[in-house]
């Protein structure tokens, strides 16, 4: 299947490049040359400059299209590129921004730390500036690894919390041997398993009674963190009490491949590996979060743009470390929620909470768009959410890419509710209904080690979405659900529909949270389907609080869905409330 594919797409850029105006850029072009195979440009962003200046003129390179070819390297520029409505294609002559035949072209966010010197176990290096001030980091990848933010237990370990007192905005925890004080670990942080959610805090203070510990927080997140709640962690449950870890403080880099980053200095701490090597590691840290922007509006979107074979690489995601980060599902951050004191709102009579939120950090982000498409990519190194497409996107197709080492949620597509609107709130759009996402096809797409920074997040999630495919694609090591569709808790009619999961293959997800799904639904989507799907390795969630894990999950309200001609190792699924025209064949 791979060979078949890689022939058909040689084919398609060869034919391409002989009857499409071509702009070659390089990594040692010159922006001033001509953007030809033998004065390539430097830039990608001088290439789409002369593009759109082609399409302005109406020069006759423009006819049928045009190719943007880079040769192989790294393109690595000091702000995310910009594409926007002036640089559309048209169908009959659209822009493809495409690796050379046989190189790969790399556009990353990354940026070598050097100067490495011995201290003890540890190498020691200052984080290079960005502008006028060092970089602030939470990721730093070594020898294309990514490695392992101090923490009190090791990565992925935690231990269970004794407290959580909602009244003071306290967590009681047995008192660490390591550090009984901010003042020997100032940027210390707690992480929470709270369900099928994390929350990551920034630690105030810590108040050490004997073998316990008391321990406050910053804000806005410790607000938000006590007042809403859902999730909120659970004490005494059916497997005992909700988990947490003490992350960030240069005393728990006591293993090889752990850090930390002092932020008054910006010093970098690395306990190294046997094997590395001081002269020949290759140690790389993020200097942005976002690489490409592709935005349209309401009145004029962005359209006919294809990327072929490029490689997105190397972003950071810094809201922990600037505000916390506490979140609803699907790692979608909370900017406000609280429990209501008398249960009830003119659209549901039994809701008994309010909840307001943002969209996650993303490296390339798609809004207002159409027939804007990726197709044999490979997205890698990411600290938050891959490829994001999040309003107004009408027609595009997501096909073939590869995407690992993937911080938050891999595909992100449809809106949220975020903002200003409720997230229970019914779901209302315009009268013309232009800022829907639909038609999406999500197709043949790779997705490995995705949520392994926000555990909460997501393989594949879509929210309010029409018309969706998400067919043979192959989603695993998952730290909660594989491929999630619908959002809002509603038996309202709020436009979802007709939408597909089909042919997908789900394996070890569940990893960490639970209240999981191999495929997890939400709400009314009339005339969708789950069908010839295979479910398999259900994680362990080794700090669940119970046993919520499914293969197939339809949570609060689904409705609308035939299920029909899926594998799964057993009969285990979930129902959270779902409607009357759900239809199962297991």
């Amino acid at each position: 299947m791979k060979k078949t594919l890689s022939i058909l797409l040689l084919m398609f850029l060869t034919t391409s490049y002989t009857i499409a105006g071509n702009i070659w850029v390089s990594t040692v072009g010159n922006d001033e040359a001509a953007g030809t195979m033998a004065a390539p440009l430097k830039t990608l962003r001088q290439a789409l400059l002369q593009a759109r200046e082609w399409r302005r003129l109406s020069d006759k390179r423009t006819i049928r299209g045009i190719n943007i070819i880079l040769k192989g390297g790294y393109y690595i520029d000091n702000q995310p590129i910009f594409i926007r409505p002036e640089d559309n294609g048209t169908v009959e002559s659209p822009t493809n921004i495409c690796s050379a035949d046989g190189e790969n072209a790399i556009i990353s966010g990354g940026i070598k730390v050097k100067g490495w010197q011995q201290q003890g176990k540890l190498w020691v290096a200052r984080a290079p500036f960005s502008g006028n001030h060092r970089l602030q980091i939470r990721q730093l990848w070594v020898n294309d690894h990514k490695a392992t933010r101090s923490s009190l237990f090791g990565e992925y370990k935690m231990e269970r919390m004794l407290l959580f007192d909602t009244k003071n905005q306290t967590i009681t925890i047995p008192t660490p041997k390591e550090i009984i004080s901010t003042d020997d670990a100032p940027q210390l942080e707690m992480m929470i398993h709270q369900r099928w959610a994390t929350a990551i805090l920034r630690v105030k203070s810590m108040k050490t009674e004997d073998s316990t510990t008391i321990v406050s927080f910053c804000e806005p997140e410790s607000r938000l963190e006590f007042t809403h709640p859902w999730p909120q962690p659970v004490i005494n449950g059916e497997k005992g009490s909700s988990s947490y870890c003490l992350m960030n403080a240069l005393q728990f880099v006591d293993q090889p491949g752990e850090w930390y980053q002092d932020a008054a200095t910006g010093t970098i701490y690395y306990y190294p590996d046997a094997r590395d090597k001081i002269d020949e590691t290759e140690i790389i840290i993020p200097q942005r979060e976002r690489l490409i922007t592709i935005m349209g509006s309401a009145a004029e979107r962005v359209s006919n743009i294809t990327f072929n074979n490029i490689t997105f690489e190397y972003t950071a995601w810094n809201r922990p470390s600037e505000l916390g980060h506490v979140t609803l599902q699907g790692g979608f951050p909370i900017i406000d929620a609280y429990k209501l004191q008398t249960e009830g709102l003119p659209w549901n009579k039994k809701l008994e909470n309010q909840a307001w939120i943002e969209r996650p950090q993303s490296a390339v982000s798609v809004s207002w768009a159409s027939n804007v498409n990726f197709i044999g990519c490979t997205f890698r190194h990411l600290a938050a959410t891959a490829l994001d497409y999040t309003i107004g996107i009408h027609d595009v197709n997501v096909k073939y890419n590869k995407f690992s080492d993937i911080g938050g949620t891999a595909i992100l597509a449809g809106q949220f509710a975020e903002g200003a609107t409720e997230v229970h709130r019914p779901f209302r759009i315009s009268q013309n209904g232009d800022e829907y996402c639909e038609r999406i096809n999500i197709t043949g797409n790779n997705i490995h080690d995705a949520t392994n920074e926000d555990w909460g997040c997501v393989g594949i999630g879509a929210g309010f979405v029409r018309d969706i495919l998400i067919d043979n694609n192959d989603v695993s090591h998952i730290n909660y659900s594989g491929i999630c569709v619908g959002w809002g808790w509603t038996t309202d009619n709020c436009g979802m529909r007709n939408n597909k999961i089909t042919n997908n293959h789900v394996h070890d997800f569940a990893r960490q949270l639970y209240d999981a799904g191999g495929i997890y639904t939400l709400s009314n989507q009339p005339c969708s389907e789950i069908a010839y799907n295979k479910i398999d390795s259900l994680g362990a969630a080794p700090y669940a609080t119970n046993d919520r894990g499914f293969y197939i999950y339809l949570d609060e309200a689904t409705d609308g869905y035939t299920i029909h001609d899926n594998w799964c190792p057993e009969d285990k699924f979930g129902e959270n409330k779902p409607g009357p025209n759900v239809k199962w064949n297991k």
